[in-house]
């Protein structure tokens, strides 16, 4: 073999410019270039497979990979990190707070459970999370879904004074589960669902739900949040509607109370949406230019809501709904409703879906912000042990907020000591302050949590985005959007899911496909619809096909490359056949056509149904005698090639060459030789 290369580089005006370029080999048809190579499978033994197995495992490393604050914790720096640990710690708390109360509610529980889910996950992720930004605690979709199953599976409450109520129609002999039971409940089936994927490795899961879905669904399930609020915000006594098109019923139900709203509510709600507004809008940006601190205005809101009410008895001379009852000191460990876990598994797995898709997703994000890894199977390892110690105190499923998760890593916090100021300060809310607000009126509670909802509402203006990417995936986004506002939130992800497994599947089987022109004087093929400086070989056709060729796109394959090529040699043997008399046939234009190369170069995969394919494809142009190659197949479909016996008869076997000009340069010398001879 003679090969030489000449890369003459010169630098000109700080470019860097390819002055010439020439290559010198012999024409390698697949055989001779592997073996030329010394090509051969990769095989690995069973026995191989143990040793690494068995080398690998260290358990020292493993438990410091289980446990990862074994592996941080002596490296952290209290001199330099600690500071901002402590900034960032002190500010997250002061949102937990709020934000905690707000969506307790959501979940149709007090409001102190938002605390109880800002204290004892977050200590256990502590010790097993990955992510050093995340903060951990309650998540408005995920409150709302939880409080979804909590309404459907409840019959009973406990009132202030410890008395039991059944609901309405509740059989008094048959299991009585109270909000709490059904909630708690719903934490620990989700726990088992976190750590047998964890078990199983089965974080990809989450792969389902690509960005628009995501996109699409928490832009709906941000206005079911809304609407759950309504009640609260307007200060109407409206029922809650549970089952499909619900929103579509509370608003008319919202439209039919209006007139008995109550006018203080009003007042209440919209001055403190409207201040919390203009502190996100204008405030806070002003702010930020000039401290890493931010306003903390929402528990501002519920320091001057409490005493607003406080002050001019709000609950009894204007009959403002209010907190009541806040329990202090930690909750006593409980174990949770087991019997329930058969009833409501199904609904749990969506909560756990996106509760960890939403995790998973922010702790990536701050991940590249901060430049480390976050390993995705450890988090769900850390979400499971966190949500299994929630369940026994009073939690909800948790998640990640993005708010708060933003505000740790941008007011200077290094990793989750952070979370455990914040687990310190929350404590001392818990054992002595919570009973502060009680007078505090839900309208502010609920002005909160719409307007923290603004970002989420505004990703309905994305679709025009998607709409211009891909019409594909603005569909996707309608249907999934649609349907969780119409119908309901798990039917919208359902559908969601099956839409974009759906396109997958469309978009899978229209591969992109082209005739290729050569580039004169070069060895480079080009679409030649894209690109109009390169010209089709006379008597040659380069078909370029991209994605895979198996059972389901073997007939799409055909179709596509007889289109290509220009005319269906079926029917053109057909033809023949019906005139009686081939030798007598009259060529057209498209019998000039002596050589079709099929450029694989972009096959990801081929199955033998694809393989059968492409024999009959070669014996309908042998009897027309058109040769076919097949250039740039990759290692595995050559090797699929070769296990479905292919080689076994000369007569039929596939020529394949390594490059499109390794099969051009052969073709055109069979070519010229055959037309010397005649």
């Amino acid at each position: 073999m003679a090969a030489s290369e000449i890369c003459n580089l010169m630098e000109r005006n700080g470019q860097l410019e390819k002055a010439a370029l020439h290559v010198e080999r012999p024409v390698y048809q697949i055989e001779d270039l592997n073996e030329a190579t010394l090509y051969g499978k990769p095989h690995t033994t069973y026995g191989q497979v143990c040793r690494k197995v068995l080398c690998s495992c260290d358990c020292r490393e493993y438990v410091s990979d289980t446990v990862p604050i074994l592996k941080w914790l002596p490296e952290y720096n209290w001199r330099s990190d600690i500071i901002g640990d402590i900034l960032s710690g002190i500010t997250v708390a002061v949102m937990h707070i709020p934000q905690g109360m707000a969506y307790g509610m959501l979940g149709n529980l007090p409001p102190i459970v938002g605390i109880y889910m800002a204290f004892f996950p977050v200590l256990i992720y502590f010790f097993f999370g990955t992510s050093r930004h995340a903060s951990i605690g309650t998540f408005a979709i995920v409150c709302l879904m939880t409080g979804k199953i909590v309404t459907k599976h409840s019959n009973a409450e406990f009132l202030s004074n410890g008395t039991l109520v059944l609901q309405n129609g509740t059989d008094p002999n048959g299991p009585i589960y109270t909000n709490m039971e059904v909630a708690t409940a719903v934490t620990f089936t989700v726990a088992l669902i976190q750590i047998v994927m964890y078990v199983f490795r089965l974080g990809i899961i989450t792969n389902l739900l690509s960005e628009t879905l995501v996109n699409g669904f928490t832009c709906a399930s941000a206005f079911h949040v809304f609407f759950s609020q309504l009640k609260d915000l307007l200060g109407i006594p409206i029922r809650k509607r549970a089952g499909y098109f619900k929103l579509v019923k509370t608003l008319q139900d919202v439209v039919l109370a209006l007139p008995e709203a109550n006018r203080t509510v009003l007042l209440i709600s919209f001055v403190f949406s409207i201040v919390m507004y203009l502190n996100n809008e204008y405030l806070k940006p002003w702010i930020a230019k000039r401290t890493r601190i931010p306003m903390p205005i929402e528990l501002i809101a519920v320091i001057a809501g409490t005493l607003v009410s406080y002050c001019f008895n709000l609950s009894e001379d204007q009959g403002v709904n209010i907190i009541n009852y806040i329990p202090t000191g930690l909750p006593a460990p409980t174990v949770p409703t087991l019997s329930l876990v058969k009833d409501i598994f199904l609904e749990c797995f969506v909560v756990m879906i996106i509760s960890y898709t939403v995790e998973i997703s922010m702790a990536f994000l701050l991940a590249q912000k901060g430049r480390y890894e976050v390993d995705a199977n450890q988090e769900l390892l850390a979400m499971s042990l966190s949500n299994f110690t929630g369940s026994f105190f009073s939690c909800m499923p948790i998640s990640a907020s993005l708010s708060r998760s933003l505000i740790q890593y941008n007011v200077g916090g290094i990793t989750q000591i952070a979370s455990i100021i914040s687990c310190f300060l929350l404590l001392f809310v818990l054992m002595w302050i919570g009973p502060i607000f009680e007078p505090l009126p839900k309208c502010v509670l609920a002005s909160i949590i719409v307007v923290a909802l603004k970002g989420m509402l505004m990703q309905f203006q994305d679709l025009r985005k998607y709409w211009k990417l891909s019409k594909w995936d603005a569909f996707v986004w309608i249907v999934t959007f649609f349907t969780t506002v119409l119908v309901d939130i798990d039917i919208g992800l359902l559908a969601g899911v099956i839409i974009s497994l759906f396109s997958l599947l469309v978009r899978g089987n229209r591969p992109y496909t082209c005739l290729l022109g050569v580039l004169p004087s070069t060895d480079l093929y080009l679409d030649i619809k894209r690109y109009k400086g390169v010209q089709e070989i006379h008597g040659i056709k380069i078909f370029h096909y991209t994605g895979s060729l198996n059972f389901s796109s073997k007939t799409l394959f055909r179709t596509l490359l007889y289109k290509r090529v220009g005319f269906d040699p079926i029917k053109v043997l057909s033809k023949r056949a019906r005139q009686g008399e081939t030798h007598n046939y009259d060529e057209s234009a498209d019998m000039l056509i002596k050589c079709v190369i099929i450029d694989f170069s972009a096959l990801s995969y081929i199955d033998p149904a694809g393989v059968d394919q492409l024999r009959q494809i070669c014996n309908v142009y042998k009897q027309l005698n058109i040769e076919v190659y097949f250039t740039g197949c990759s290692g595995p479909v050559y090797e699929v090639l070769m296990k479905c016996n292919v080689h076994e008869n000369r007569t039929n076997q596939f020529i394949i060459f390594p490059t499109v000009h390794d099969a051009v340069l052969f073709a055109q010398a069979m070519l010229f030789t055959v037309k010397k001879e005649t």
